[in-house]
């Protein structure tokens, strides 16, 4: 009869051992990088949306600052018309930028609403990331990022927070304004990111 081998308790207590150790010493890096997946994604969702702001800017300046019908600067980007910002007196907003749709009732960019802000994401972008204005579709959970319109007058911007960072409530509901955003002032034509 042949013998049989194995492990005996003790090995397998020690190897268990030392798997739990690597994984407790693994497992704050992995959350980590999670977070930093998380920021960087925002990041380059934000690069994108202020570099294609600044691309239907060049295209307007490159087309000789076209003005329609009723005097006001628009541009068509990618096959979109956008209405853009027009310049004021004291400088608190800057010419070509654009601020929602040609189709928009939107006439500057004082009176951006939500609605302007997630025509833009969607028009803007090539693969636009899932977006809604509504709070209770967000929570949900099947969208990417929740679309607000913030501030009054010529300091009016667009917010997008990225729901995959977004927190919980003290009911245990989604908050999702809780998590890293980036907004977009038209008036400036400036994208900012801001990391939670």
């Amino acid at each position: 009869m042949k013998k049989q081998s194995g492990f005996s308790l003790v090995e397998l207590v020690i190897v268990i051992i030392v798997v739990g150790l690597l994984a407790a010493a693994a497992l704050p890096r992995f959350l980590q990088i999670t977070d930093e997946a998380k920021k960087a994604s925002i990041e380059g969702v934000a690069g994108g949306y202020a570099t294609a702001a600044l691309s239907a800017r060049a295209q307007w300046e490159a087309y000789g600052r076209p003005v329609d019908t009723n005097g006001d600067y628009k541009v068509n980007y990618d096959g979109t018309d956008f209405a853009l910002t027009r310049a004021t007196d004291d400088n608190t907003v800057r010419d070509g930028y654009p601020f929602a749709l040609e189709t928009s009732s939107t006439s500057d960019v004082s009176s951006v609403t939500a609605s302007d802000c997630l025509a833009l994401i969607d028009n803007l972008l090539q693969n636009p990331p899932q977006a809604t204005v509504s709070q209770a579709d967000a929570a949900k959970g099947n969208f990417l990022f929740y679309v607000k319109a913030e501030g009054s007058d010529t300091s009016k911007l667009c917010r997008y927070y990225q729901l995959a960072s977004a927190g919980t409530n003290g009911a245990g509901s989604t908050d999702v304004e809780a998590g890293h955003s980036f907004t977009y002032t038209p008036a400036l034509g400036r994208v900012e990111v801001n990391l939670k």
